[in-house]
């Protein structure tokens, strides 16, 4: 049986619910961050294919801003969080009141460049400490990186590992909305999660649903 066959409903309903909370966690730091308020939810987690993936991105050569990172301790892997160029600049050009900043245009000044990595940390790091309390498992994520550049380059180094498994990856759709904007111009990213072989066969037998 490949690897995304061993995943059910009963998995990704967890991992939706540890997304939720690590997700109410990052909502309270980025709205300190902010100064407002800041709603966060997951609206859905599934399991998709390769080529899945790269259309919920618009294709692997559409250019995108990523923040990669890996995953270290008791289970191991890569995290990816995606988005659209146009969502990263409006959230940036918010956080850093500079509402000419554009990713597009390089050179990409360091205030912007610093403030979505800062986002990075938030994000990552409020997703997986929700996991390690509910798991027990020591993990931790290392210092996130981010790049500009089409799809297909940034997520190429995690699929290396996985693809020897399987090929597909679970996706943690994400939506961040402050209480000044409608809900349809929420910024929606995406987490990729790309374990490593036996990562998470020893997170969901600690979750009790191996």
């Amino acid at each position: 049986m490949n690897f995304h066959q061993k995943i059910t409903s009963l998995h990704l309903d967890v991992l939706k619910e540890i997304g939720n909370i690590g997700a109410a966690h990052a909502a309270t730091a980025l709205s300190d961050l902010l100064n407002k308020k800041i709603d966060m939810r997951v609206p859905k987690v599934e399991m998709v294919s390769f080529n899945d993936m790269m259309e919920l991105v618009g294709g692997a050569e559409n250019v995108v801003v990523g923040i990669f990172l890996r995953i270290e301790g008791d289970a191991e892997g890569s995290m990816f969080f995606v988005l659209p160029i146009e969502q990263a600049n409006r959230f940036i050009r918010r956080l850093i009141q500079d509402e000419t900043f554009d990713f597009a245009n390089l050179p990409v000044p360091e205030l912007g460049l610093s403030a979505m990595q800062e986002m990075g940390n938030i994000l990552s790091g409020s997703y997986l400490s929700a996991l390690s309390d509910f798991t027990g498992l020591k993990i931790y994520p290392t210092v996130p990186g981010l790049s500009v550049d089409m799809f297909g380059a940034i997520i190429s180094i995690g699929l290396i590992e996985l693809s020897h498994i399987s090929d597909h990856v679970i996706v943690i759709n994400t939506s961040i909305l402050d209480d000044e904007l409608e809900d349809e111009e929420s910024v929606r990213g995406h987490f990729f999660l790309l374990p490593d072989p036996d990562s998470f066969e020893a997170i969901f037998k600690a979750l009790g649903v191996a």
